[in-house]
């Protein structure tokens, strides 16, 4: 039994801010491993290996400048600076069609690259995907700012791009 109000105090403020089903901070049904990171694709997709096997990520939540889009080579530094040749840890949700693990990732230090992106500018918040109230705040701290991304002064969000609004 408790009987330093401080550690109470701690431990219930800890548990008040973790979603219900949350309480480890790994939601149910996730997969978790750690690996390091061999490959990075582009601002939101990498490679992981688990083991032998190399994972494809998807950073869950967010959505970084395609390919030829402005941006796109920065995001994609920004993001093989946090995390190429890194051990991470990933928290797998589900996977996309195209078989990508979607994922939260962590660095070491325990930041979440996710959110990284946000702070960076390099990465809108995808709220097609995500209702996370934290996330939209860093994208608009980003955005007033003009951290990033959002120095340009009409930036196109990445599924604008992909359906042809270049």
């Amino acid at each position: 039994m408790f009987h330093n109000p401080v550690l109470v105090l701690l431990a219930t403020a800890v548990l008040a801010c973790a979603p219900a089903g949350h309480r480890d901070g790994v939601p149910p049904g996730a997969r978790v491993f750690e690996g390091k990171v061999v490959a990075v694709a582009d601002g939101d997709t990498f490679t992981v290996l688990d083991g032998a096997t190399q994972v494809r990520i998807r950073l869950e939540g967010i959505d970084a400048p395609e390919k030829g889009q402005p941006f796109s080579a920065k995001s994609k530094q920004a993001v093989s600076d946090l995390v190429f040749g890194q051990v991470v840890r990933v928290v797998q949700s589900s996977k996309d069609r195209y078989k990508r693990s979607i994922a939260k990732v962590y660095l070491q230090d325990g930041r979440c690259v996710n959110e990284e992106m946000l702070r960076l500018g390099m990465a809108w918040h995808f709220k097609r995907y995500s209702d996370d109230a934290q996330w939209a705040k860093l994208e608009q701290q980003a955005r007033r700012s003009k951290t990033g991304l959002w120095a340009d002064p009409k930036p196109i969000a990445p599924w604008e791009w992909r359906s042809g609004a270049r």
